[in-house]
């Protein structure tokens, strides 16, 4: 990354990406004459919408930073696995495919900056909402506003952090569309309150804005799922461990990741290495 670039302006520079990617995503969401899904050779679902929001933030990251490898959904599902080094983005044009095709609006765009194996910088956008978050962990800011994708600017930022643990029980946050019979066991370590079930990165996001205290993902995932929801997390207060306690890495081989468990100031009960 050139080092005239200061985070800050780097961080401006993603959620202007985010913001038109989500547009164009929305532009297929809203037509009228429906959108085609196919399948990818892993089974999982597909639309334009992914593709031109992956377009979009590509043509982005060349201009800013044309040095730093990206390693991007669908290019990766094309063939296209660039090397990485310490420094790279990890991009998911469109997190919660199978949400976007159900029109729950529960789908966001998602572009991360690794460092040394960890979330650096992340913005992940909810088109629909027109909900912006942003995590910068190196200074633990975090922060959501409103921008609507057809609007020409942010409404004022709001700072989020992670909060403490209620007496009365926490709520837990999981996949409306992969929870698993493991996930299920491990809730029952906790007294739960509350349970929120919502698609794509959003669930980092409500324990990075203080409105969840737990995230367990014992499924798979891939790198590009997590890593901007973890920066913001992280900037927030939170963390993100890997099993065996340690905190959830990337540029793993083949960028799939383990079962990990999310949360703010709890200290959860750790998945077994």
């Amino acid at each position: 990354m050139p080092r005239s670039i200061a985070d800050d302006d780097l961080i401006e520079a993603l959620l202007a990406a985010a913001v038109a990617a989500g547009r164009a995503a929305l532009d297929v969401y809203h037509d009228r004459a429906g959108f085609t899904v196919t399948q990818k050779a892993d089974q999982s679902p597909v639309t334009a919408a992914d593709h031109a929001a992956e377009r979009i933030i590509l043509e982005h990251l060349a201009r800013l930073a044309p040095a730093v490898p990206v390693v991007a959904e669908e290019a990766v599902a094309a063939g296209s696995i660039p090397q990485v080094g310490a420094e790279f983005f990890l991009v998911d044009p469109l997190d919660g495919t199978k949400e976007f095709i159900h029109r729950n609006g529960e789908f966001t765009v998602n572009i991360a900056l690794i460092r040394g194996r960890a979330p650096a910088l992340g913005v992940v956008y909810a088109p629909v909402g027109g909900v912006l978050y942003a995590g910068n962990v190196a200074t633990g800011r975090a922060f959501r506003c409103s921008h609507p994708a057809d609007a020409a600017t942010s409404a004022a930022r709001e700072a989020i952090r992670v909060r403490a643990v209620p007496a009365t029980g926490i709520t837990a946050v999981v996949s409306r569309s992969h929870s698993t019979p493991d996930t299920e066991a491990y809730l029952n370590h906790y007294r739960i309150s509350d349970r929120v079930s919502v698609g794509s990165s959003l669930k980092f996001c409500l324990v990075a804005a203080g409105e969840a205290d737990l995230y367990p993902r014992l499924g798979p995932t891939m790198e590009w799922d997590t890593a901007a929801g973890h920066a913001v997390l992280a900037a927030a207060g939170g963390k993100v461990l890997a099993p065996g306690g340690e905190p959830l890495a990337y540029g793993k081989p083949g960028f799939r990741n383990s079962f990990f468990i999310a949360s703010g100031t709890l200290s959860p009960v750790p998945l077994a290495a």
